[in-house]
């Protein structure tokens, strides 16, 4: 692995790797809870975006291609477990972009784990002006409580979280659905009930890009639901693993 992706619980024993993609300003940090939570079932690879955390120095990554393009260059050819995908809001977009990759190169994913986001062929909501002045990014922060009310006043913390949000929301910005074959792997989608940006019909939306299982889980929650229902995500991560698939839940 290169600088592209950490393990930070390494479980070489395990029956399959998880990789996760951050949501947009995130970092691979924000996946510690869920690699501990996932352990014994599946070793957790998170993908770290250039910008943050000890990739601070290096330029920000400008199109989603180039995301997929380096994650794809630092996995194995071909390992010997099966590889799961999970991202959360503009992470299971690159997650869903990867897996299309893969798809296409005979090396389909186990399952796609899609979360706090719509599905991709949805229009982009007009949710922020392009680009975004401070002032939108800090109101969306706000708006999506990912960030704790006290840190958005100081100018320091938000000098180090407001460059990787704005480049990541461009990369949102001129991304460009293109249809495509569908994915033959099994699909779980999850979203807040209370999530300001993404509805349960958007959500559902996900289940026209695979001719395999689908899944939609409502859990009660914002957008950042994942941290209060880590124990259920861990169970339905361990039900792929061992290639169980339940009906539709709502």
């Amino acid at each position: 692995m290169d600088n592209w992706i950490r393990c930070f619980r390494p479980a070489p024993d395990t029956g399959a790797q998880l990789l996760c993609f951050p949501h947009a300003g995130g970092s691979a940090s924000g996946y510690v809870p869920l690699s501990t939570a996932v352990t014994g079932t599946v070793e957790a690879l998170v993908v770290q975006y250039p910008g943050r955390h000890d990739r601070i120095a290096e330029p920000f990554a400008e199109r989603f291609g180039d995301v997929v393009d380096a994650v794809l260059a630092s996995l194995p050819a071909s390992g010997s477990r099966p590889l799961l995908l999970f991202g959360h809001s503009m992470g299971a977009l690159l997650a869903f972009e990867t897996a299309r990759r893969l798809a296409a190169e005979g090396r389909e994913p186990a399952a796609l784990f899609v979360s706090g986001s719509e599905g991709p062929s949805r229009p982009r909501s007009a949710r922020l002006p392009d680009p975004p002045s401070d002032h939108d990014l800090i109101a969306e922060m706000r708006l999506l409580s990912g960030t704790d009310e006290e840190l958005l006043a100081h100018p320091e913390i938000l000098e180090l979280a407001l460059p990787p949000l704005r480049a990541d929301y461009a990369m949102l910005f001129a991304r460009v659905h293109v249809p495509g074959p569908p994915l033959h792997c099994p699909v779980v989608a999850l979203t807040g009930d209370s999530d300001p940006r993404v509805s349960v019909e958007g959500v559902q939306a996900w289940e026209r890009e695979t001719e395999g299982p689908f899944e939609r889980h409502v859990l009660p929650g914002g957008h950042f639901f994942l941290g209060d229902h880590l124990p259920y995500v861990a169970d339905l991560v361990a039900a792929q693993v061992s290639g169980r698939v339940s009906r539709t839940v709502v």
